[in-house]
């Protein structure tokens, strides 16, 4: 069986495929196959709709992997390796299955090469910048998980990074000696671990507090059977809350037991248990006011010893800078690509985007702490 001559979307007449084309078909076939593998491996760890809609994913991929099939024909041959990203993604999908993983497949999607191919089809090109929308819809779902307590430990571990490299950058560019700068880092640690819990419970505690003081009571039963029907203020209540006039008309008449049937379930909601769900909801994406402190403490404090390392391990001077420097850096890179990956973002841009921003507060201080050294002498 030899290679069908090469489909154009243009319309032209086909052409027999060259070696390039081929190679490059048998690349889309491993690529295909791996992406397949990744959202089954995906699959595995899912149950229900989501499971559902990685198998569909899987499907679809098989769908374009026939596709290069028939074409190379009996070239097909053993398959290529896959590229670099889609062997990590299949590796990362094995053995974590996360809501990283989601993001790289995201971008992955995002940059197919069938739109530019003239041997891809129209339809193909248009199934994987919808499956970039499908795998974006799932990644949210694992974002919004995330979104409480993870905030706090990422915002944690860069704060301390950033504030504790400063404290020490500055206080060192004075001159003073090792031992206080040590000193220093250990209590900016400290102090800042405890300021980040203390401040990081106060607002997750106000923000589910003001979400309580917002979400309605059930007064509306226990008051309805007393209301004047006449003046009937409990419609008022349901227009206060955001219903139409009529909707809250027929909710007050249902509250006071005139209505038994449910003539438009649009207006017979049972808004106790909707009430209960959004509050639910609502609180899970802001955090526990305990989670939220603790994942602070422990994420400021982690990332505020790295720059103090050094200093703790007898190292003094130009070294003890420099590898501080080193070890932040690498940290802030991590943190800044983790954020770029969960934002469907370049992990690289975000990752260097933190860099500059904390090495840019430190270089600040330094030249402070220089400043003031001088002119101290």
């Amino acid at each position: 069986m030899n290679p069908s001559p090469s489909p154009d979307r243009s319309g032209e007449s086909p052409h027999q495929p060259t070696a390039a084309d081929k190679k490059r078909w048998r690349q889309y076939l491993a690529d295909e196959q791996a992406e397949a593998a990744t959202y089954r491996y995906l699959a595995e760890r899912r149950e229900g709709e989501e499971r559902d809609i990685l198998l569909a994913l899987a499907e679809a991929e098989g769908r374009h992997e026939e596709h290069w099939r028939s074409l190379l024909g009996d070239d097909a041959g053993r398959p290529l390796r896959p590229s670099l990203r889609n062997r990590m993604l299949g590796l990362l999908a094995r053995r974590f299955g996360s809501v990283f993983v989601l993001a790289l497949a995201q971008r992955a999607e995002g940059r197919s090469p069938y739109s530019q191919d003239p041997n891809a089809t129209s339809a193909m090109a248009a199934d994987e910048q919808i499956h970039e929308e499908v795998v974006r819809g799932l990644a949210t779902r694992g974002r919004t998980r995330l979104s409480g307590n993870f905030r706090a430990a990422v915002f944690g571990a860069n704060d301390g990074l950033v504030s504790n490299l400063a404290l020490i950058m500055g206080i060192g560019a004075t001159g003073v000696s090792s031992t206080f700068i040590l000193i220093s880092g250990l209590a900016g640690l400290l102090s800042g671990a405890l300021s980040m819990g203390a401040g990081e419970y106060v607002s997750v505690r106000s923000q589910r507090e003001l979400l309580d003081a917002s979400r309605p009571t059930q007064i509306t039963l226990s008051a309805a059977k007393s209301l004047d029907i006449d003046a009937n203020e409990l419609v008022l209540v349901y227009r206060a809350r955001g219903m139409s006039k009529e909707a809250a008309e027929h909710r007050a008449a249902e509250r006071m037991g005139l209505f038994s049937c449910d003539c438009d379930p649009s207006f017979s909601l049972n808004p106790e248990a909707d009430d209960a769900g959004e509050a639910r909801d609502q609180h899970e994406s802001v955090g526990t006011g305990l989670g939220a402190a603790a994942s602070s403490f422990c994420f400021f404090a982690s990332g505020a010893v790295i720059p103090v390392l050094p200093y703790l391990f007898g190292l003094t001077g130009l070294t003890a800078v420099v590898l501080s420097c080193v070890l932040v850096g690498l940290a802030l890179l991590m943190t800044g690509a983790v954020v770029g990956l969960l934002s469907g973002a370049s992990p690289l841009k975000r990752a260097l985007r933190q860099l500059a921003i904390g090495f840019g507060a430190a270089a600040a201080t330094y030249l402070l702490g220089m400043f003031f050294g001088t002119t101290a002498l």
